[in-house]
């Protein structure tokens, strides 16, 4: 069966890593809350998905909270030496599970240190600082928290800083007094607006993981051309959502989550699949 290794490399971490990682939001239960329907699927999916060449797996404590986390201690400690967890700070969520920015100095190193604890890590390898607000949170600021990543990672809580939900201003606002591990942005076939961003992560060799990647605009399944082109290799529109992206810049890394094997055997299968020019530019119509 393909691999991830399929997918090519690219350097994210100090490793060379597959351009095809894991996304753990789908773990927990409905709306991202609580324990999984089938937590020995779930168990099962991430050695899966470590056994078929995955090397990067995105996650955050607020997932659940803490089930995604939980499930991926569970299921793959002592980790693989090469394997990159990437985890988000910057959301939480509040009993009723509904969202909201929590980017406070207090709050951005109690959601590090939870991660640590949940994970069982001294540091995190790569930490994305996610920004949900405009200017500003309650009167913190982008560069605020930007802070308050430098002084984790300097006191050794996270090895690297990433990028979540930013603009391109606020991904040069960091450049300008930090080396940016990565950058999780929205993006897909139908939802191309993060042009500039993965634009300028390509020109710095940043990997570039965009979140929703399947389910961005109108919705994956919607969309003609894509199902047109899926048709034409007899794969799912998903498998040729995930071959576009990978064809669309060498620092891409899709991070496509689910919480059934067969679903992740399937996206892993995408890995190897190459669109001719002629359906790459129907899609990039």
């Amino acid at each position: 069966m393909t691999d991830a290794l399929a997918a090519g490399t690219v350097r994210l971490a100090d490793r060379n890593v597959p351009r095809l990682g894991y996304g753990a939001m789908r773990l927990p239960g409905p709306g991202v809350w609580g324990p999984p329907r089938d937590r020995d699927e779930a168990l099962a999916v991430l050695r899966r998905a470590v056994e078929l060449g995955i090397r990067v797996i995105d996650t955050a404590w607020y997932y659940g909270d803490d089930v995604a986390n939980e499930l991926i201690a569970a299921a793959l400690r002592p980790y693989p030496d090469d394997l990159v967890l990437v985890t988000k700070l910057g959301g939480a969520r509040r009993p009723d599970a509904s969202w909201y920015p929590a980017v406070s100095d207090a709050e951005l190193r109690a959601g590090c240190e939870r991660d640590l604890r949940v994970l069982g890590l001294d540091s995190v390898p790569v930490v994305h600082l996610r920004w949900m607000g405009g200017e500003s949170v309650d009167g913190v600021t982008f560069a605020d928290a930007l802070g308050t990543m430098l002084d984790l990672r300097a006191a050794g809580k996270i090895q690297r800083i990433g990028l979540s939900n930013v603009t391109l201003e606020q991904l040069e606002q960091a450049l300008a007094v930090t080396e940016v591990a990565s950058v999780s942005n929205q993006y897909g076939p139908t939802m191309r607006d993060d042009q500039p961003v993965l634009d300028r992560c390509a020109a710095e060799g940043i990997p570039y993981l965009p979140f929703f990647p399947l389910v961005s605009g109108p919705g994956v399944s919607g969309d003609d051309r894509l199902a047109e082109v899926a048709g034409r290799y007899g794969v799912s529109p998903a498998q040729a959502a995930i071959a576009w992206l990978l064809q669309r810049s060498p620092v891409m890394l899709p991070i496509p989550g689910t919480s059934r094997v067969a679903h992740l055997e399937e996206n892993v299968a995408a890995a190897g699949l190459r669109l001719d020019d002629k359906d790459l530019a129907l899609l990039d119509g």
